[in-house]
């Protein structure tokens, strides 16, 4: 079953860097900072045109475990398995896109905001999910509500979380890492500070 293929993915490190990602040439760099710094599961936004190129570059950097992400549908899905994604990452879950996902059994973290998304995740096998959009969804109050009737259920909250409030969530015991785009920041290309923000995130624990 895909779904401890995601669960082994999640409890690589504790922050899944959330990239966007415009210029190729920046893919491979960008990983290798990510990697050198010790977050090895990279999760490529498919907001960009450059998003499927750069999902297959960064494959080839050692060490890195790249996945797509901001899946929305099967054409999508395709489009990021033939690309080489390692895992995918959608910020909600529909029937269509759920079936297509444990179908082709790559691990599959689908977004969920509420009890009836979580069931439904739960319908198809998965039990694994992304918490999203964590900060506006009512926040850690909301999960530790969420991860009650719901034994045995992995989150990673990602949306609104910062280095300096992912500790609060990782010590949730659910919550096996959190995702955030704090760790690349927009603009140009600065991989000393990608190296530097990636260890940063590496070393936090709230286990």
């Amino acid at each position: 079953m895909s779904n401890s293929g995601i669960e082994q993915i999640m409890r690589l490190a504790p922050v899944i860097p959330v990239i966007v990602i415009d210029r190729v040439e920046d893919a491979v760099p960008m990983a290798e900072a990510l990697v050198a710094g010790g977050l090895r599961v990279l999760e490529v936004t498919m907001r960009t045109p450059a998003a499927l190129e750069a999902i297959a570059v960064m494959k080839k950097v050692p060490g890195a475990v790249v996945g797509a992400g901001t899946v929305l549908n099967p054409r999508m899905l395709n489009a990021a398995l033939d690309a080489g994604s390692e895992f995918i990452v959608s910020p909600g879950l529909t029937d269509t896109l759920g079936e297509a996902a444990v179908a082709s059994s790559i691990p599959f973290l689908p977004g969920v905001a509420n009890a009836s998304n979580i069931m439904a995740g739960l319908d198809l096998g998965l039990d694994s999910f992304k918490f999203f959009p964590a900060a506006t969804s009512g926040g850690i109050p909301a999960l530790k509500a969420l991860a009650g009737p719901f034994g045995g259920v992995n989150f990673c909250p990602t949306g609104g979380i910062s280095a300096a409030t992912a500790p609060e969530w990782l010590a949730l015991g659910p919550v096996l890492c959190v995702g955030g785009s704090w760790v690349v920041p927009s603009g140009p290309l600065d991989t000393v500070k990608i190296e530097a923000l990636a260890r940063e995130a590496s070393a936090l624990s709230g286990h």
